[in-house]
C-alpha cells in the first residue's frame, strides 16, 4: 500500500492521518551512517539542474531556433498551402466515387450479357467433356501428399496458354481468354458442370470488350450457382499444397451478392440417438452453416432433447460476425448427446427467438435451420401457432447421418413451411448441402427482376488470386428462361463480381499534404474500415472477411462513437475532439486534439473521412523554379558528401513511375540518384510536390550543418548523434559514423519519434524498446543511445505549422554518470567523496554518493526507464519499469502518476494451439476390402464417392482422422487469426510533487516523483527495498494473447454498435414456386481422382497421426 503526501494543487490520494505522520517521520529520521531521504525541496533542486541541462543541450544542438530562421530565409522558395477538410473530403468522395461507377457500368453489362447467354443457350443430355474447350486453371497445379510426394493428377482437356508477368495482377495472366476453377469435390464430368461450361464461353468476349473500355479493371468474376467459377484474365490456380477446396459460393462477395439479408435459428437434435459420428456430423454441419452466413446477418444456435437451450451465452438473435461465429464455433463442440426427442421444444424456441422484436436483427428472410437424425412427429399444431398461413418463417430440415428412420416428417415439415428437405449421410455431403438453401432465399430476388439487381459492395477480403486486400462489387445473375407453361424460372444463376483494390482506392487520397498524422479513412454500414492507417491484418485468411470496426481501428470514445453512427447513417459533418491515440509502435498513449470531417461516397455503401490535426492545417509546397539551386541542392543527396554534411536517409516514397523501391535505403538511394540523372523534377511522369520538397528540405537540413552541428563537438556534451528530419522526406544524421547505429524509420511519417514529437511539446525522449525478456549487452562494446526530440513549430503569416523535427541522441553511460551527478548534492567545485557523513552530522542522501542505498531513475510517460543511477539498470533501459522494480511502479500507479488503457488488437495472428492425444485408437473410418477395390461397380457407388468426400475433408478438418477421446478438437489446427490485448501506460492529469512511503511493515519504502517540466520524463527517487515482504504484483505492459472470451462478447452482443443493414430486402413474392422442396444428397463420382488417391485413404484411415489440414483458401 503506498501512502502519498502530495504538494502543489492537486489533491490528495485518500491519505490516512496515521501516514502523514509516518511520513514525516521516516523524512525527518537519518538513515544508517547518519544520512536521511532527501527533503522534498532538495528533490526540486535537482529537477531543476536537470531540466536546465536537457533545455540547454537541446538548444544549442538541436538548433530549432536556427531552423526556423533558415525556413525564414527561404521564405522565397515555398508557398504554404491550406488544407481545407471538407473540400478535401468532397473531392476525394467524388473520385471514389467515379472509379467505382466505371466498375458498376462493367459489372451490369456482364450479368446482362450472362443472362442472356444463359436464355439462349440450348440444354444438352447428352454433351461430352472433350466437347468443350476451356482453361482449367488447376491443370497445371501440383499437390503434395501427407508424404511430400505428388499426387497424381486427373487427365484434362483443358487448353495451353502462355502467361506474362503483369504489374496490375501481381502475377502471371493471359489477356485473351478467361480461365475456369471447379471445387474439386465437384465432378466436372457432370452434365450439369458441362453445360455450365459450355455457355459461359460467352462471356470471354464480354470481358475483354469490357477491358478495352477500362483498362484499368481488374478480376472479372462469375460465380456460378453450380460451383463454377471462370474468371478474367486467365491465371494460373493460386492453390495450397493440400487438396484445394476452394468453392466460389463460399466466398464473402457470393454470399453478399446472392442473398438479402437472414435471421437465422440453428437447432441441433441431441437427443440419445445422436451419438458418435451422427453427432460429430451435425457439429460440422452447423459449423459449415455458420461460414454461410455475413455480417448483415443474424443468427441463434440451440440444442434440444426434452427442452431446448442457446449452446453459447448468447440468448437471442447476434450478429454473424467472425467474433460472434468463433463463439458459436467453440461452444458447438461441447454438445452432448443425452435424453428423448421432442421437435416441439426446438421448434418453439426457435420461433420465440425469430418473434423477439426488442434486439437489433436483420428483419429479413427469416429461417430455422433443424439438425436432426430423424422422428415421426411434424409438430402441425408449432407451425400452426407461429408460422401459419403466412409462411413467413422458412424451415429447412437437415437428416443427419446413415439411419434407417423414415424421413416423411422432415420432409413434410421443410414443403409446408416453404423450406427445403437435405440430406447429409456422410461429411462429403455436408458442404453442398449446407449452403445450396441459398438457391431457395435467391426464389424472391429472380421473380423480382430488375428491382433486385442491386449492385452491393462487400467488406474488405483478401483476394484469392493475389490482389492483396479488395472489395468486390456485386450483381445476382438470374435465369430468365420459362417452362412450356410461361412461368417464369425462379433460380438465380449465381454472383458477378469485379474487384477493386484497396491500393487503387488509396491512391485517390491524400497523403503527404496532411501530415504526419493527418489521415483519410473509410467505412461501410457496419462500421467496418475500408480505408484506415491502422488497417494491417496480419495473417492472410481467404475464408473471412477483414472486419476490423472504426471503433476499434482507434481508441474508443464517444466523440468517436457519435461521428461513426452519423457516417452510417449517410450524413456529412466536421468536429474537433480531444481524444486519445496509441503512438505507431503502440508503446505510448498521447492526448491530442483532432478535427474530423466527413462525407457520404454517394452511389456506395461507404462513408468517407479525414482527420487533421491543427498543426497540419497548413503545409509547404516547395517551388524550386531554379535550377541552378535544384543542382546544388540535390548533390547533398550525394553519398560523397555524407562524410561532412551528415547521412542523409530519403523517405521511401513514389517520387516518380520508374523509380524501383526497395527495403533497403541505401539501394533505394542509389535508384533515385540514377533516375534522377535522367528526369527532371518537373518531369510528367514524376511527383513534383514530393521530388520538389524533397530536394528543399535536402537544401535546409543541409544549411542546418553548417550553422549548428558542424561548430559544436558533439563529445563534449556526451552525444552520439544530432539529427533532422522533414515532412518532405529528408532524415539527416549527423556525423555520418553515426547512422550506422540508426535505427529509425527512413519514411518520418513512419517514425514513433517523429508523430510523438508533432503532438507533444517540449523535449520527448525515447529510449530503444526492450521486452521482458531482454538480457542486455556488454556496454563497452555496444554503446546505447537515447533519442530525444522536439518538433520545429513556424509560424509564417499567422499560419502555424510544424515540418519538422531535430534532436540528439544521447550516450546512455556518459548521461547516467551526468544524471547521478545533477541528481547530488556536489556542486562543480565539489570532488566525488569529498562529502562525510556521520551519525553525529547527520545530512541528506543523493543519488551519486549513496546509489546503494538509493534509486534514482528517470522514466518516460509509457513507464518506460529511460536513465538510472544503478549500474546494473543500464541495460534494463527501455523496459517498462514494472520489469525493473514491480514494487515502485505499482505505486506509481496507484498514486495516479499513471493511468492505464487497455485496448484488444483484432488483427493479430497466433499459431494454432496444440492438441492432445490422448493415444486412443484412430476414429473409425469405413476402409473397402480388397474385394470391393477389384470390383469395378463399387468404384462408381455413393459409397465410394462418400469415401472419397470424406478424404478429402479429412485433410480440411484434421479432427476426422483423430482419436475420439480429443476433446475440443479444432476444427481448423491451422495459423489463425487471434486477438491481442494490449495494456498501455500514459501520465495521468496529476502534475503534482509527490513525497509518499510503500507501506509494507518493517519494510517500507519512501519515495518521491516530480515531472520534469518540458519532457515526458518522471523523476522518482526511492529508497532501495530492504527485504522482499513488499513484493507487489507486477504490472503488464506487454501485448499478451486475450485469453478465452476477452473480450467478453456475450457481455458485448447486448449492447451492439450502431450498424445498418441494406436497405432493400427480397424474402417475399406471391407467385413462388414452393413445389421442389427436398431431395437428398447425390454426387456423381469422379473415377480418376478416386482411384489417385485410394492409396493415401487406406494409408490415412490407418496411420495414428492425423494428416495436416489444409491451406486456407
Amino acid at each position: 500500500m503506498a501512502m502519498a503526501a502530495p504538494t502543489g494543487s492537486a489533491a490528495p490520494v485518500a491519505p490516512a492521518l496515521c501516514g502523514h505522520l509516518a511520513l514525516l517521520l521516516l523524512l525527518a529520521a537519518p538513515a544508517a551512517h547518519g544520512y536521511s531521504f532527501p527533503q522534498q525541496h532538495t528533490m526540486q533542486y535537482w529537477a531543476r539542474r536537470l531540466e536546465q541541462e536537457i533545455d540547454g543541450v537541446m538548444r544549442i544542438f538541436g538548433g530549432v531556433q536556427q531552423l526556423r530562421g533558415i525556413y525564414n530565409e527561404n521564405r522565397n522558395l515555398f508557398e504554404v498551402k491550406e488544407n481545407v477538410p471538407r473540400k478535401l473530403v468532397e473531392k476525394v468522395a467524388g473520385d471514389i466515387e467515379s472509379l467505382l461507377a466505371k466498375k458498376v457500368r462493367a459489372l451490369k453489362r456482364l450479368a446482362n450479357a450472362a443472362e442472356k447467354f444463359q436464355k439462349a443457350h440450348h440444354w444438352q443430355d447428352n454433351i461430352r467433356e472433350e466437347d468443350i474447350e476451356y482453361y482449367d486453371s488447376k491443370a497445371d497445379t501440383e499437390y503434395d501428399d501427407p508424404d511430400g510426394e505428388e499426387i497424381e493428377r486427373e487427365k484434362s482437356n483443358s487448353l495451353k496458354l502462355e502467361f506474362t508477368e503483369d504489374a496490375n495482377f501481381k502475377t502471371k495472366v493471359n489477356y485473351s481468354y478467361a480461365a475456369v476453377q471447379i471445387p474439386t469435390d465437384i465432378y466436372k464430368g457432370s452434365t450439369v458442370i458441362l453445360n455450365e461450361l459450355n455457355w459461359t464461353q460467352a462471356l470471354e468476349d464480354v470481358f475483354i470488350e469490357n477491358r478495352k473500355e477500362d483498362p484499368s479493371l481488374l478480376w472479372q468474376v462469375f460465380g456460378s450457382a453450380t460451383g463454377v467459377t471462370r474468371y478474367y484474365p486467365a491465371t494460373p490456380w493460386r492453390a495450397p499444397n493440400k487438396i484445394d477446396l476452394y468453392d466460389v459460393r463460399r466466398r464473402p462477395w457470393y454470399i453478399q451478392g446472392a442473398s438479402s439479408p437472414k435471421d437465422m435459428v440453428i437447432i441441433v437434435d441431441v437427443s440419445g440417438s445422436v451419438s458418435g459420428l451422427t453427432l460429430k456430423l451435425m457439429k460440422t454441419s452447423v459449423y459449415e452453416m455458420l461460414d454461410t452466413l455475413s455480417d448483415d446477418d443474424y443468427v441463434n444456435v440451440a440444442s434440444f432433447n426434452e427442452k431446448a437451450k442457446p449452446v453459447s451465452c448468447f440468448k437471442h438473435l447476434v450478429q454473424a460476425n467472425i467474433r460472434n461465429k468463433k463463439v458459436f464455433k467453440e461452444d458447438v463442440q461441447g454438445m452432448v448427446a443425452k435424453g428423448t426427442t421432442d421437435y416441439k421444444a426446438g421448434f418453439e424456441y426457435a420461433f420465440d427467438q425469430l418473434q423477439n422484436s426488442n434486439i437489433t436483427r436483420a428483419n429479413c428472410n427469416k429461417m430455422i435451420m433443424m439438425f436432426t437424425d430423424g422422428g415421426e412427429d411434424r409438430v402441425q399444431d408449432v407451425f400452426e401457432k407461429y408460422n401459419w398461413p403466412n409462411k413467413t418463417v422458412r424451415v429447412f430440415t437437415f437428416s443427419v447421418g446413415q439411419h434407417n428412420y423414415d424421413v416423411t416428417p422432415l420432409q413434410w415439415m421443410a414443403c409446408a413451411n416453404k423450406g427445403y428437405y437435405f440430406e447429409i449421410p456422410s461429411i462429403g455431403a455436408i458442404r453442398i448441402n449446407t449452403q445450396e438453401y441459398l438457391d431457395v432465399l435467391g426464389r424472391p430476388m429472380v421473380l423480382a427482376g430488375n428491382r433486385a439487381k442491386q449492385v452491393q459492395w462487400t467488406n474488405v477480403y483478401q483476394d484469392a488470386l493475389g490482389l492483396g486486400l479488395v472489395v468486390t462489387g456485386t450483381l445476382p445473375v438470374f435465369n430468365l428462361t420459362e417452362d412450356s407453361s410461361d412461368r417464369k424460372n425462379q433460380l438465380i444463376l449465381g454472383v458477378m463480381g469485379i474487384d477493386v483494390a484497396l491500393n487503387d482506392i488509396k491512391r485517390l487520397t491524400p497523403r503527404y499534404n496532411l501530415g504526419a498524422n493527418g489521415y483519410v479513412f473509410a467505412i461501410d454500414l457496419n462500421g467496418y474500415v475500408l480505408l484506415h492507417p491502422n488497417l494491417q491484418p496480419q495473417i492472410i485468411n481467404f475464408r473471412e472477411p477483414v472486419t476490423l470496426d472504426f471503433l476499434d481501428a482507434e481508441l474508443e470514445d464517444e466523440n468517436k462513437e457519435e461521428i461513426r453512427r452519423s457516417m452510417i447513417d449517410g450524413n456529412d459533418g466536421q468536429r474537433f475532439i480531444k481524444t486519445l491515440i496509441k503512438s505507431l509502435d503502440e508503446q505510448y498513449i498521447d492526448e491530442v486534439f483532432r478535427t474530423y470531417t466527413w462525407a457520404p461516397i454517394k452511389s456506395t455503401n461507404y462513408s468517407l473521412g479525414l482527420v487533421l490535426p491543427p498543426y497540419s492545417t497548413y503545409y509547404i509546397q516547395a517551388n524550386l523554379s531554379d535550377q541552378i539551386l535544384q543542382v546544388k541542392y540535390f548533390e547533398y543527396l550525394l553519398p560523397n558528401s555524407f562524410e561532412s554534411e551528415g547521412h542523409v536517409f530519403i523517405a521511401p516514397r513514389e517520387y516518380c513511375k520508374d523509380l524501383d523501391l526497395s527495403d533497403n535505403n541505401t539501394e533505394f538511394l542509389e535508384n533515385f540518384i540514377a533516375l534522377m540523372e535522367k528526369v527532371t523534377p518537373d518531369s510528367k511522369q514524376c511527383d513534383n510536390f514530393l521530388l520538389h520538397n524533397l530536394i528543399l528540405d535536402t537544401g535546409i537540413t543541409q544549411q542546418l550543418v553548417e550553422r549548428v552541428w558542424k561548430d559544436q563537438d558533439l563529445n563534449t556534451y556526451s552525444l552520439l548523434a544530432v539529427f533532422a528530419a522533414t515532412d518532405g522526406g529528408i532524415t539527416r544524421v549527423f556525423p555520418n559514423k553515426a547512422a550506422d547505429d540508426w535505427e529509425e524509420e527512413p519514411e518520418p511519417f513512419n517514425a514513433s519519434f517523429y508523430r510523438r514529437s508533432l503532438d507533444n511539446k517540449g523535449y520527448i525522449f525515447k529510449p530503444p524498446y526492450r521486452d521482458a525478456g531482454y538480457r542486455g549487452l556488454d556496454l563497452e562494446n555496444n554503446t546505447i543511445g537515447i533519442l530525444v526530440s522536439t518538433a520545429v513549430e513556424l509560424s509564417i503569416g499567422g499560419k502555424t505549422l510544424k515540418p519538422a523535427v531535430v534532436g540528439v541522441k544521447l550516450d546512455l553511460e556518459a548521461w547516467a554518470e551526468k544524471f547521478k551527478v545533477l541528481a547530488s548534492n556536489r556542486t562543480d567545485r565539489d570532488q566525488l567523496g569529498a562529502r562525510r557523513c556521520d551519525p553525529s552530522t547527520s545530512c541528506e542522501m543523493d543519488c551519486e554518493a549513496n546509489n546503494k542505498d538509493l534509486i534514482c531513475v528517470l522514466i518516460d510517460d509509457g513507464g518506460f526507464l529511460v536513465l538510472s543511477n544503478q549500474e546494473d539498470h543500464w541495460y534494463q533501459v527501455g523496459k517498462f519499469f514494472s520489469e525493473v522494480d514491480a514494487n515502485l511502479m505499482s505505486a506509481l500507479y496507484n498514486n495516479s502518476f499513471y493511468a492505464r488503457k487497455e485496448s484488444y488488437d483484432f488483427q493479430s495472428v497466433c499459431a494454432p494451439e496444440a492438441q492432445s492425444n490422448t493415444g486412443a485408437a484412430p476414429r473409425g473410418v469405413f476402409v473397402p476390402t480388397v474385394a470391393d477395390i477389384l470390383n469395378l461397380a463399387w468404384w462408381t457407388s455413393a459409397a465410394a464417392w462418400s469415401l472419397f468426400q470424406q478424404f478429402l475433408y479429412g485433410l480440411t478438418y484434421s479432427s476426422w482422422f483423430q482419436t475420439e477421446e480429443v476433446a475440443g478438437d479444432s476444427m481448423e489446427a491451422r495459423e489463425t487469426s487471434c486477438i491481442m490485448k494490449q495494456t498501455q501506460y500514459y501520465f495521468s492529469t496529476v502534475n503534482a510533487t509527490y513525497n509518499a512511503i510503500i507501506d509494507c511493515g518493517n519494510c517500507s519504502r519512501l519515495f518521491h516523483a516530480q515531472r520534469l517540466a518540458n519532457t515526458n520524463l518522471l523523476f522518482v527517487v526511492a529508497d532501495k527495498p530492504l527485504c522482499s515482504q513488499c513484493e507487489s504484483i507486477k504490472l503488464l505492459q506487454a501485448e499478451v494473447r486475450a485469453p478465452p472470451r476477452d473480450p467478453n462478447q456475450c457481455e458485448l452482443v447486448d449492447r451492439p454498435r450502431y450498424r445498418k443493414g441494406p436497405h432493400i430486402c427480397f424474402d417475399y413474392n406471391a407467385t413462388e414456386d414452393t413445389s421442389d422442396c427436398g431431395r437428398g444428397a447425390s454426387f456423381a463420382p469422379s473415377l480418376g481422382v478416386l482411384l489417385s488417391l485410394q492409396l493415401l485413404l487406406l494409408y490415412s484411415s490407418a496411420s495414428q497421426h492425423p494428416l495436416p489440414p489444409a491451406a486456407c483458401l
